[in-house]
């Protein structure tokens, strides 16, 4: 068992002075998990067995490949690139590269990451792993095991390991959520200057998937962590899903990688008026100026 223990702003602000907490654990106790096993069994038993059962408020992160092991999402991996083809809904944008060829995509969960998730990590040599056919409705279903076993309100975070523009290395993300705010939607609210906070929204998901990383790591053994503290977040509906976090369609600000974009709007005449719809775009970003993010 591993865990990490942060102080800081937990739910809401705090006074001067005053402190909250959030407890992270990790927990071994889990079997290899195949096709077909009940994980509702696994969890709640490897829970119980490391002295953790969970209390009113805890939230589980739960590393994505073991649910896909579950749901049986395994293909070989010689059919690795075909996988990803088929898990394919748009290309964002593709690479070359000495090892190969690097897509990104946005997949049909409608999550915009690498090889659409199709991932040979933590699963036996010659076999990939698709992502859950549905991540929110897996969350769901075993967020609602484990309330009915435990007899508490919980939430669960499903996380998978995402890279991020302009950023090197990766992160875990909330792929499926349920019981748990996944976006803490801070507008209309006022900084310590007063100002109203006009965009800001806490993408709570990502923030406890990221959390659950930190102790459950990628070859630790351990793929689920319990976060305690952080109870605000979790309420009674299981509809709660993480696909709320993906920014698609029209509010995709970063529908295509550069070379993409330029070669469209080179062949198709995107780029005319760039110039003009920039001043005005940025002209009305000005008009609207008074609050902070």
């Amino acid at each position: 068992m591993s865990g990490v223990d942060a102080v800081g702003r937990a739910g809401g602000d705090t006074v001067a002075g005053a402190l909250s907490e959030v407890r992270v654990v990790a927990f071994g106790g889990l079997p290899e998990i195949a096709p077909g096993d009940d994980l509702v069994v696994a969890i709640g038993d490897a829970l119980v067995g490391a002295g953790l059962a969970p209390l009113e408020g805890d939230v589980l992160v739960v590393t994505s490949k073991i649910i896909s092991k579950a749901e049986g999402r395994i293909v070989a991996a010689t059919d690795r690139e075909d996988a990803i083809t088929a898990e394919t809904v748009r290309v964002v944008a593709s690479r070359v590269h000495p090892g190969g060829v690097t897509r990104i995509v946005e997949n049909r969960q409608g999550i915009v990451q690498a090889a659409a998730g199709v991932d040979a990590s933590n699963t036996p040599d010659g076999t990939v792993l698709l992502l859950p056919e549905d991540p929110d409705a897996s969350a769901r279903a075993l967020a609602a095991g484990l309330r009915a076993r435990f007899g508490v309100r919980l939430g669960v975070i499903v996380s998978d390991t995402l890279g991020r523009a302009w950023r090197e290395g990766q992160i875990d993300q909330a792929i499926g959520a349920a019981g748990v705010l996944v976006l803490d939607d801070l507008r209309g609210s006022r900084d310590s200057f007063g100002h109203e906070l006009v965009v800001t929204q806490a993408a709570v998901g990502d923030e406890l998937a990221s959390a659950g990383d930190l102790v459950k790591g990628k070859a630790s053994g351990m793929p689920v962590a319990l976060v305690r503290g952080f109870g605000h977040a979790v309420v009674e509906s299981l509809e709660t899903p993480a696909r709320a976090l993906s920014r698609t369609g029209p509010t995709d600000m970063f529908r295509l990688g550069t070379d993409e974009a330029l070669a469209q709007g080179h062949g198709a005449g995107y780029a005319e008026g760039f110039e003009a719809g920039y001043a005005a775009g940025l002209a009305a970003a000005r008009a609207e100026a008074g609050g902070t993010e």
